[in-house]
């Protein structure tokens, strides 16, 4: 089912599977969001939990236990319960079930806001251990915005601006091996806050930019100064993905608290990177904006 959210002329349109965004335009109605063509990606905006990208074969330990999580987790397919609280605000939440302990041992609860304020997109999340033992998770979000947003306008015209001068290397995704290359990284940002898009960038997957010191990006024409920023104030890693080869007018900005597998962990969910941890009874909130630049 699509919800819809309005505020000063801005809308957004929510999927309750997932609470997925699928758009969100301006007052003149054009349109940030990637379109969920088929052609391309299907999705526009899934919630990566409880991992983020795939683990090695598809399976993890946990607490002395094989258990076997779909690559990006569960939660983007689960249909959520919904509150409307306002024109401009709305809740999503689920909890696990028979279903998710199959494939997650813990009993979590988890609760996702959307709050409009015309340009500006307000999502929390808020993720709460029900159980009685200390729970382990990733948490990502993976947004598609259309690039370009204009007609006759090139992907290559965009860049990722960032608020400060960085130097950071990306770890490689080896394709072969299906996981991440620590000893092979690649430069994008040399004492730069910006990265030129180029589609070629994208023939080995995911840029990956983990623990700077920016916490929020640009995807513009710089030309224009259109585009869309994203602020990421409780997120360790951020990622950007377009499919390889394919030329698709979109990318994606993804936060992250966490990762796919990396070849140098072993298969104990409880060591992956930037594993995220909650007491019994504990909860936690992760906040994520989306500014229109128009």
């Amino acid at each position: 089912m699509i919800l819809k959210l309005t505020n000063n002329g801005y809308s957004v349109s929510l999927e309750t599977q997932g609470g997925e965004l699928k758009s969100y335009a301006d007052e003149t109605g054009k349109e940030f969001v990637w379109n969920s063509n088929p052609e391309f990606w299907s999705w526009s905006a899934p919630l990566l939990f409880p991992t983020i990208g795939n683990l090695r074969n598809g399976k993890t330990i946990i607490n002395g236990k094989e258990y076997e999580i779909p690559k990006h987790g569960f939660l983007r397919d689960m249909q959520m319960e919904y509150e409307a609280e306002a024109d401009d605000t709305i809740s999503f939440f689920c909890s696990a079930n028979e279903d998710t302990l199959k494939h997650y041992p813990f009993r979590f609860r988890f609760r996702q806001t959307y709050h409009l304020s015309g340009p500006v997109l307000h999502i929390t999340y808020q993720v709460t251990n029900a159980d009685d033992t200390e729970m382990y998770y990733h948490l990502g979000g993976h947004p598609g915005f259309m690039c370009p947003l204009e007609e006759g306008e090139a992907f290559s015209d965009y860049i990722l601006k960032f608020p400060y001068t960085e130097t950071c290397d990306s770890p490689v995704y080896d394709l072969e091996n299906m996981q991440f290359d620590i000893t092979h990284t690649t430069r994008y940002l040399d004492n730069s806050d910006t990265v030129k898009l180029d589609y070629s960038l994208f023939d080995i997957d995911a840029l990956v930019f983990p623990h700077m010191k920016s916490r929020s990006v640009q995807l513009i024409n710089p030309a224009s100064g259109k585009g869309v920023q994203v602020d990421y104030p409780d997120f360790t890693t951020i990622a950007f993905w377009t499919p390889s080869k394919a030329e698709a007018p979109f990318l994606c900005i993804e936060p992250w608290n966490g990762a796919a597998i990396f070849a140098d962990e072993d298969n104990d969910f409880t060591h992956k990177r930037d594993i995220q941890t909650l007491k019994a009874g504990e909860s936690r909130t992760y906040e994520l904006f989306i500014r229109l630049l128009v």
